[in-house]
């Protein structure tokens, strides 16, 4: 045995080496995780080397305290350790040192079950809710930290000490939040950090207290989410916007720490100016284009064309693209721009008096037809009219599906023109001369004429005569009995005899009768007689021959 040794345990008496005892030692040997330390008995002790704050302090031939846990262990070696021996010397001044609600330094040991073991001189513990503001999700990254801890409670007879953090961080963020409010005012920059994105915006540290910048406080242009502009952990530069002191809110923004582009937007961008942009919504309406961080102008869905028939924008454009556009209006107080793309080419209507003048013939597609009448297509985006009194002279015409359809080639005769309004007005029947300025020349009452049955009726049957006039036969008028309906005595498309017994100008159309087509001159001659035996004070011309007939076939 050593001298050291000798001298150290001069006096002792190994056989009285008891456990729970602390007694003293010699470090015999420092290895990479233990130092293995004599106490004088039958075998040296073995301490794990985490025990110790530093072990490069060390020295072999140094004394050490120590605890004996067991006086042997299955190999016959004590069980030691150092660490358990300075709590115990330190347990009492540990009580006078930090009492319930003082603060200590501990060093983080190790990560147990809830929570942390803290070493303040004593072994404390630390609930994972006490850890910090939010629990930690990871506490292993706290492992060998020294932090400070607030001593919230002390178990005497089960020697448990119970700390937290939070309390501590949230009693300074409360001293914190008390001088940031009374400091705080509307207008200053602060600088804060990113705590929390939200949809609606972003939650702002600002080191004492969180203020809430919105999505319509970050940005001067367009922005879907906040994450486009934030990111958690960053720190930013806000404008305070407004404190209110009593339920201690405060609310930022991002964007007014920058110069708003709408302030000079009528120098940057005059009317007439052409801009590029790019396309970064798309609505029924039209699309909004940014010409600028910050500035978007909307080309409405009537101003991206001339001549296309545009229903919707996605038809031209289409989010992400690049577009030229010309400034049409400004409303700064609104912060809207009009933009418009067709003003980028010659407007085709400033031509049309002089592609399409009044009297020339056109020739066009039937694209569309309304109950007043059809559009016809003489060039792409350009429709002229014709209205349902302009499409024939031989009658009236009550629907253009009477007398076209969809797609039909059709020529005509422009009649007015209007670029303003972009209206060309276009006529069918000026084609052609009117029949019936002259019908006398053509028909007269009495006459026995031909034709083909165009249309069916309930109360008679339409027949279309030479240059296109049109008869009317009465059911009354087409045979000598009763007849109930029209459909079992004629077709369309029957060739059929009549004689004119009426002359209709105002509806032009002549009234027809097909059973008088035989009648002789003395037939024709005794019903006018009878007729006008009936009704003394009648003229009796033959312009009254189908009244006449009526009545006849009435009486019969």
């Amino acid at each position: 045995m050593s001298s050291i040794m000798q001298e150290l345990l001069a006096g002792s008496n190994i056989g009285q080496l008891q456990q729970g005892k602390i007694v003293p030692g010699v470090i015999t040997e420092i290895r990479q995780n233990e130092v293995v330390v004599d106490i004088g008995g039958k075998s040296e002790g073995v301490i794990p080397a985490n025990e110790f704050l530093d072990i490069g302090e060390l020295q072999i031939g140094g004394t050490v305290e120590v605890l004996v846990e067991k006086l042997e262990d299955k190999s016959g070696k004590p069980v030691l350790s150092y660490d358990k021996a300075e709590q115990k010397k330190n347990w009492d001044n540990i009580l006078t040192k930090f009492p319930e609600g003082s603060v200590a330094t501990g060093r983080v040991k190790a990560k147990v079950k809830g929570g942390l073991i803290i070493s303040i001189g004593v072994d404390a513990f630390i609930p994972a809710s006490h850890v910090d503001i939010q629990p930690p999700k990871n506490l292993d990254q706290y492992v060998g930290q020294t932090y400070d801890f607030k001593v919230i409670k002390i178990d005497q007879v089960r020697k448990n000490i119970v700390l937290s953090r939070r309390e501590l961080i949230e009693q300074q963020r409360s001293e914190k939040r008390k001088a940031l409010l009374d400091s705080i005012q509307p207008g200053q920059v602060r600088k804060g950090v990113v705590k929390n994105i939200t949809d609606f915006g972003a939650f702002i540290d600002l080191d004492g207290m969180d203020g809430l910048l919105h999505i319509t406080d970050m940005s001067w242009g367009r922005i879907a989410h906040p994450s486009e502009v934030l990111k958690q952990g960053e720190e930013i530069q806000v404008m305070i916007i407004e404190v209110n002191r009593e339920k201690e809110r405060v609310s930022l923004g991002l964007k007014q720490t920058t110069k708003n582009p709408w302030d000079e937007i009528e120098h940057k961008f005059p009317v007439g100016a052409k801009v590029h942009g790019k396309v970064v919504n798309l609505v029924p309406y039209g699309a909004f284009i940014e010409i600028e961080p910050g500035v978007e102008g909307l080309v409405h869905i009537t101003e991206m064309s001339w001549t296309k028939r545009i229903t919707k924008p996605s038809e031209m454009l289409k989010v992400g693209q690049e577009v030229d556009a010309v400034v049409l209006g400004i409303q700064k107080d609104d912060q809207k721009i009009s933009l418009g793309l067709r003003q980028l080419e010659p407007n085709p209507w400033d031509m049309v008096r002089h592609n399409y003048p009044m009297g020339a013939r056109v020739r066009g597609k039937v694209r569309n037809m309304t109950t007043y009448g059809a559009f016809i297509e003489l060039e792409e985006g350009i429709d002229g009219m014709v209205h349902v009194s302009d499409m024939t002279w031989n009658r009236k015409v009550n629907h253009p599906s009477e007398v076209l359809k969809k797609g039909d080639e059709v020529d005509a005769i422009v009649l007015d023109v209007d670029p303003s309004q972009r209206r060309i007005s276009l006529g069918m029947k000026q084609l052609s001369e009117d029949p019936w300025s002259d019908i006398d020349a053509h028909f007269k009452i009495g006459d026995v004429v031909k034709g083909t049955v165009s249309k069916i009726t309930t109360f008679g049957a339409f027949v279309e005569l030479k240059d296109g006039i049109d008869g009317l036969v009465h059911i009354s008028q087409i045979s000598e009995e009763r007849i109930d309906k029209v459909k079992d005595h004629l077709k369309p498309g029957q060739e059929v005899t009549a004689r004119v017994v009426k002359i209709d100008r105002e509806e032009r159309r002549l009234g027809l009768s097909i059973k008088a087509a035989n009648y002789s001159a003395e037939q024709l001659a005794a019903e006018t007689s009878a007729y006008e035996a009936l009704n003394r004070d009648s003229s009796g011309d033959m312009m009254n021959l189908g009244d006449i007939l009526d009545a006849a076939a009435d009486k019969k």
